[in-house]
């Protein structure tokens, strides 16, 4: 056996090694040094040059080549997106794109049949690659994903995907793939025609050596591909309601979903090279949005999140946790302890109907789970038994964390903390999940202050992806850190915020809602309200957000904001008149929308009951300003007041607990985008036609002047 490694002249990394075996087949290796993933990188080229040379200086003694990760988990999760920040054109980054497509196609084109052996992540330019192979044999294992997801960074995949993919599993199968970004699990990429074997990872280089001597493969397309696709007429109706439906979803907000349906259409018309020109040319233009600048922006910060613990403290690993309270927020924390977070969860209720009703929900979902083939009968069963409950405190003093979801009642958590330090073991961290009462008030009269914390989810917690920790500031470091690692085991992203009321997202949030209730009194129809926020990229208008969030809950934060943070919290007269009439939202079927089922409209009724005539007179862009602008105000407050740590927490935590417009990237840096100077102006502006609430904040003013940006 040979073995040629490959390194650039300009880099010291060598992430491919080709070795030859006695059989005469090659196998490349991937592995990049000192990464924990592999990532195509721009500086990896030469290397790859200098291995095809290789290959095709021998191409007449080889009989193939297989590609395959010396990474224990991954084969290769994409290209770094580190290297389009350095881009200062569309030029630039057009030119990274037909790099890496040529790359793939001197792949595509060697003499013998190459073989891609894939086990864990294959995504973005990883697929790409795998694309230009001959064929694609994965992992059955649950670690291996396949997907193009550069749609989520505003991106389209610019190595050849939006050409290959079309021309393989067909059009109507890529579009899905490429529009949505979705990954697919081994199986289903199998099904699909993606990959041509999926096999224990065990004996996946040997599985791989079986398609060497096999022909070049021919594209899987089914009976209603061949039917609809394959004609002109067929594909102009595909992408007319793809296109239709996709704007429907972004609202004309997100520019990579009509670039990707341009270049796929165009590559089906033109043929595969000019597909790839016109390919290489978008993703340079798409490279250069704000809308691509900030989705990029929040995977940055995600990732830099993983490092931050909120303390200087070495955290501990949670093993075994209890959850007080069988209702939604209650069974939600326990679905995602034990199923995302894998430790045993004991679920204690007053009555063993609550304890049902949470064992019942993770039952349900786990169920979806299997109707969606994304897990076996029998794992369901394995994870359903790592959930047990009652309503007294049995396995209470293993535990390492109680996290509290009972009733928003002060006595009553206040209770619970003596409850849990009389029954619980030494040092056990009470978590309590509160949208409003302080930590500091449910540590008063406990034996270890140090050992409460805040732990906000946001409902429903199986979907929503931020979590509040909240330290009172008696809460140790270590307990901080803690609770941060744990909250990350459960598939969330935590941010630390100071003990105030409101914490962060709410407090924010309030202003918000409270104008959009102002503008339905002022007579603006409640669609035209929530349209209007939908139309400016929020996944849900703030009215029926309300619904949601529940009118009775509304009513419960808005008297705490007001008593701790001024009257700029108060709200219009609306919530009593809608309690009195039982219209709670959602949860009572009905509010401002009544609920039969899954239909939901508008009740009329409630505008004769808040003595409204429905007239919508004020513009879309108005509407969605008035509500935006105090939401932007206070969130500079909040940071200025030390609520959050940076701008980065801030812009994390509105986008992921409130659906802030991605592609705007967070409050912050949709501040920076517009100018603290002309958002002044701007303020100033409403503040004279809708009242000194819009005045601009403090350290909105000074920014003004000083020109400082939050993202420097």
């Amino acid at each position: 056996m040979t073995t040629e490694n490959s390194k650039a002249q300009t880099s010291n990394k060598t992430a491919f090694t080709l070795t030859i075996d006695n059989d005469n087949l090659a196998w490349l290796a991937v592995d990049v040094p000192n990464e924990k993933m592999n990532t195509l990188q721009a500086e990896f080229a030469d290397q790859m040059q200098a291995i095809f040379e290789q290959l095709e200086a021998k191409k007449s003694e080889l009989k193939g080549l297989i590609v395959h990760s010396l990474k224990p988990d991954n084969f290769i999760a994409g290209a770094d997106v580190r290297m389009l920040e350095a881009c200062q054109s569309s030029a630039e980054a057009e030119q990274l794109a037909t790099q890496g497509q040529q790359m793939f196609s001197r792949l595509s084109a060697l003499p013998f049949t190459v073989v891609a052996a894939i086990h864990g992540p294959c995504l973005g330019g990883g697929l790409e690659l795998a694309l230009g192979c001959d064929y694609r044999v994965c992992s059955d294992d649950g670690a291996t994903k396949l997907g193009l997801p550069e749609v989520q960074l505003g991106l389209l995949p610019g190595s050849g995907g939006t050409q290959r993919l079309p021309r393989l599993i067909g059009l109507l199968n890529s579009l899905d793939l490429i529009l949505t970004g979705k990954q697919l699990r081994a199986k289903k990429a199998l099904k699909l025609g993606l990959t041509d074997a999926c096999v224990p990872q065990s004996i996946l280089l040997e599985a791989a050596k079986q398609f060497i001597s096999k022909p070049k493969r021919k594209a899987k397309v089914d009976m209603k591909e061949k039917m609809i696709a394959k004609t002109k007429m067929g594909r102009k109706v595909i992408f007319e309601q793809a296109a239709k439906k996709t704007n429907h979803k972004t609202r004309g907000n997100y520019p990579a979903a009509k670039a990707i349906l341009e270049v796929i259409e165009y590559g089906l018309e033109h043929g595969l090279e000019k597909g790839f020109a016109k390919e290489a040319q978008e993703f340079g233009k798409l490279v250069m949005t704000t809308e691509s600048q900030a989705l990029r922006s929040i995977f940055f910060a995600t990732t830099e999140m993983k490092k931050d613990f909120g303390s200087d403290a070495t955290p501990k690993t949670i093993t075994d946790v209890a959850v007080l309270g069988g209702g939604l927020m209650g069974a939600g924390i326990g679905y995602v302890s034990a199923t995302k977070a894998k430790v045993p969860v004991r679920i204690k209720d007053v009555s063993n109907d609550g304890v049902l009703h949470a064992m019942n929900y993770s039952y349900k979902l786990l169920g979806k789970l299997v109707e969606r083939r994304a897990l076996t009968k029998a794992q369901l069963q394995k994870q359903m038994q790592s959930i047990s409950g009652g309503t007294d405190f049995t396995g209470f003093a293993h535990k390492d964390m109680v996290i509290e979801a009972v009733f928003e009642d002060l006595n009553l958590k206040q209770s619970m903390v003596k409850d849990i330090e009389t029954h619980a073991k030494q040092g056990v961290i009470f978590a309590s999940n509160t949208s409003s009462l302080p930590i500091a008030k449910i540590a008063q009269g406990a034996a270890h202050p140090e050992n409460v914390i805040g732990l906000h989810y946001f409902s429903p917690v199986d979907k929503m992806p931020l979590v509040e920790v909240i330290p009172h500031e008696g809460t140790s470091d270590e307990v901080i850190a803690t609770t941060v690692k744990f909250a990350r085991k459960q598939g969330k992203t935590p941010i630390v915020v100071k003990d105030k009321a409101g914490f962060y997202v709410n407090r924010i949030l309030a202003p918000y809602m409270n104008e959009a209730a102002r503008v339905l009194l002022s007579g603006e129809p409640i669609e035209h309200i929530d349209n209007a926020l939908l139309n400016f990229g929020f996944p849900v208008g703030p009215i029926a957000l309300l619904d949601e969030v529940g009118v009775d809950i509304g009513a419960k934060i808005t008297p705490i904001l007001v008593e701790e943070l001024g009257d700029r919290f108060k709200a219009p007269d609306v919530f009593d008149i809608l309690l009195k009439d039982n219209r709670k939202g959602r949860k009572s079927g009905k509010g401002f929308y009544s609920y039969k089922g899954k239909k939901k409209e508008v009740d009329k009724s409630v505008y004769r009951l808040l003595k409204l005539k429905p007239e919508s007179i004020l513009s879309e862009e108005v509407v969605s300003m008035r509500c935006l602008l105090l939401m932007l105000n206070e969130a500079v407050r909040a940071l200025d007041d030390g609520i959050i740590a940076s701008p980065r927490d801030g812009d994390i935590g509105a986008i992921f607990g409130i659906g802030f417009p991605p592609f705007l990237g967070g409050p912050f840096k949709y501040i920076d985008q517009i100018g603290a100077a002309k958002l002044v102006e701007i303020m100033n502006e409403y503040a004279g036609k809708y009242g000194s609430r819009f005045a601009p904040s403090d350290g909105l003013l000074t920014r003004a002047g000083t020109g400082d940006k939050f993202y420097p």
